[in-house]
């Protein structure tokens, strides 16, 4: 996932950004609204949290102009307004979902998980193209009965081309799924990725090609003519 944090609590910013950073997630921080709409401006995100209580403007206000992104990202509101008025407020803003604060780091990360599901990125947990298997859910990928074994960047490259096979796909969408805005790395650091999970693709049918001055394109490999 490229994750937004809109949250001014510095310490629970963080702490999200440990977490899905860990799992090879790139996830950028804002703690600000006018911070925020200097990110949206420049970039796609899989999903925004936002908090409600930013010091320079209300959440509300951020959300409704996420409303008018497009495609608008799903949004989760974390706030430690809890009464039921505050959520039908926003749901009806357009909200996607809302987690009390405080909360655990697991449900924040299976509720992210639901709204990915929900808006068409891996709809299925587990894929089958040809021999090889990939399962979002357990973080496991395999090619015949053998699993592979993945870094965590190079599981969610493999993610990404999964979600996007049959596309082509640039090395500035890699990039930019990849690394959060404070990561100072080029195109060379794509190239290395996609090249090691070439290698440890070698026996699956399912291949990511190179279209030349485009990118990549993964797909199923069609059987050979006999």
């Amino acid at each position: 996932m490229r994750l937004l944090v809109i949250e001014d609590a510095e310490d629970l910013a963080h702490a999200v950004r440990r977490h899905f950073a860990d799992q090879g997630h790139a996830v950028d921080l804002a703690g600000t609204a006018a911070a925020a709409r200097d990110y949206l401006a420049v970039t796609v995100y899989d999903a925004v949290l936002l908090d409600l209580g930013l010091p320079d403007d209300s959440g509300s206000h951020v959300l409704q102009d996420l409303r008018q992104q497009t495609p608008a990202p799903p949004v989760l509101i974390i706030s430690a307004r809890a009464g039921l008025e505050d959520k039908l407020q926003h749901f009806a803003l357009g909200a996607d979902d809302y987690l009390s604060k405080p909360f655990d780091l697991r449900e924040l990360e299976a509720r992210l998980q639901a709204l990915l599901r929900r808006h068409g990125g891996l709809a299925a947990s587990v894929i089958r193209l040809g021999n090889f298997t990939f399962d979002g859910a357990a973080k496991r990928a395999s090619v015949g009965p053998v699993g592979l074994e993945l870094g965590r960047r190079e599981f969610r490259l493999l993610e990404y081309f999964v979600a996007s096979r049959n596309r082509i796909v640039s090395k500035d969408q890699i990039l930019e799924r990849l690394f959060s805005h404070d990561e100072e790395v080029g195109l060379n650091a794509v190239e290395l990725y996609v090249s090691r999970l070439r290698r440890k693709l070698e026996a699956s049918d399912f291949t990511i090609r190179t279209i030349r001055g485009l990118g990549y394109v993964a797909e199923l490999t069609p059987p050979a003519s006999p």
